[in-house]
């Protein structure tokens, strides 16, 4: 919310309250007025609701969204450092939460502004969010941290505080998945940092764990355009529930995975981009492309997969996926691929999806959708829509395909080919391109 006239009120309020300097208290010494404490989620209503969406197909979720509208305004603590700035810390709680994520439904941040979001153990910390963060939509949302209690940290020069805007719309409290002790996925998925990934550590690189809406999470992948410009293209799964007014909420995290293969690390989650545009979607194949409000950032060390469009039904492939919100996996198949409808399980020439028809060496499941499907080649395909694939079965996954998305339904909105051929080239296939070549 935006609030006018707050400087005489901070250069009067502020001078007169006796506290000791902003920098040299720690995030423990929050006052009880800076703390705020959400009613305990009813978990047998959650689980209910995840039992619905089961029988429903719908994508899992892994936190549920509970209303804050807070504000510096209207809760929190102010102090004063030194005599241009102004400090609003706030510690926020939801008992018993395995992770938290924030959804500000406001969001301009002034030049000099500085908000950092970080667990109340100091284990984790994001941030600091500045005026680069400001969008056209005017919200940030944020990845989860795996804490049930978060301090948020907002620095400020007094003569810019009338430009801030900040309102927390929602709070999103996480009960599985992020934060969640492991085993979180099947034991027979294998990790991209494993040997038998080696010849596709370019193509892992383009795979990001994708969050929407701060409760329901897909797998998402980077895509080249024949501009090579490195425009942020992301496509995911359509069933994954992303529509326009979703785009800004969808957070997309690099590099979860593990340094070693088969270790036990967690993977980390400090490499994200939150925002995005919504560009085109396909029920008939399942696909969703969107354009990510920035480009990722040098240190994600990202990579945009190359694709193939022809009408071809490939042999041997491997699709790269979140499965369940855990670290990276790759799967790979060597047996044929079919061209037919979702689900079916016979050839139906010129149907708009891949039937993979068994997983040889690793698997997807719930999380997984959106997965890209590279050929031998090592181009896009496809993008997993669902199936029956599970680790202890050897049963089919479906891909839509992206030959049939290129031209969607043939008008614009409903196709790729507007977005990755900008220039009109009219080519069949593309190699992929290393984030480094950008020139981003």
């Amino acid at each position: 919310m935006k609030v006018r006239l707050l400087s005489p009120l901070l250069a009067v309020g502020l001078a007169l309250v006796p506290v000791p300097s902003a920098a040299d208290r720690s995030a423990d010494e929050v006052g009880e007025a800076g703390r705020y404490v959400l009613p305990r989620v009813d978990m047998d209503a959650v689980k209910a609701a995840d039992e619905d969406r089961v029988r429903r197909g719908d994508v899992p979720h892994y936190a549920v969204a509970r209303e804050a509208r807070i504000s510096p305004w209207s809760h929190g603590e102010w102090q004063p450092v030194g005599q241009d700035e102004a400090r609003w810390r706030l510690r926020l709680s939801s008992p018993d939460a395995l992770s938290l994520n924030l959804a500000f439904g406001r969001f301009h941040m002034p030049p000099g502004g500085r908000l950092t979001v970080t667990s109340a153990d100091g284990r984790h910390k994001i941030g600091p969010f500045t005026d680069n963060d400001n969008d056209s939509h005017g919200q940030l949302w944020t990845p989860p941290l795996p804490a049930s209690e978060l301090i948020l940290d907002l620095s400020m020069p007094v003569e810019r505080l009338e430009e801030l805007e900040l309102e927390l719309a929602t709070v999103h409290h996480g009960y599985a998945g992020f934060g969640e002790p492991p085993p979180k996925s099947g034991d027979c998925h294998v990790d991209v940092a494993c040997s038998e990934a080696e010849p596709w550590g370019d193509q892992a690189r383009s795979v990001g764990l994708v969050s929407i809406a701060g409760v329901r999470f897909c797998t998402g992948f980077l895509i080249n355009n024949t501009a090579l410009d490195g425009r942020p293209f992301l496509v995911t799964a359509d069933h994954c529930g992303i529509r326009p007014a979703d785009a800004p909420s969808v957070v997309v995290m690099w590099n979860h995975q593990r340094g070693g293969c088969g270790g036990s690390g967690k993977g980390s989650w400090k490499e994200f981009q939150t925002g995005a545009i919504f560009r085109a979607s396909h029920r008939a194949t399942d696909m969703v492309l969107l354009e990510l409000d920035d480009p990722p950032a040098p240190a994600a060390a990202v990579y945009y997969a190359g694709w193939d469009r022809r009408d071809l039904d490939p042999e041997g492939v491997v699709a790269i996926h979140h499965p369940n919100t855990d670290v990276k996996r790759i799967s790979f198949s060597t047996g044929p691929v079919d061209t037919t409808w979702h689900l079916v399980r016979w050839p139906v020439d010129g149907a708009n999806h891949l039937r993979v028809g068994r997983w040889d060496l690793g698997t997807t499941e719930g999380g997984s959708s959106g997965a890209p499907l590279f050929n031998s080649d090592r181009r896009v395909v496809g993008q997993l829509h669902g199936g029956y694939a599970a680790c202890g079965n050897r049963r089919a996954d479906w891909f839509g395909r992206l030959s049939v998305a290129w031209d969607g339904d043939k008008r614009s909105g409903t196709r790729l080919s507007d977005w990755l051929d900008p220039i009109g080239s009219g080519t069949l296939t593309l190699d992929g391109l290393d984030g480094g070549d950008t020139g981003e």
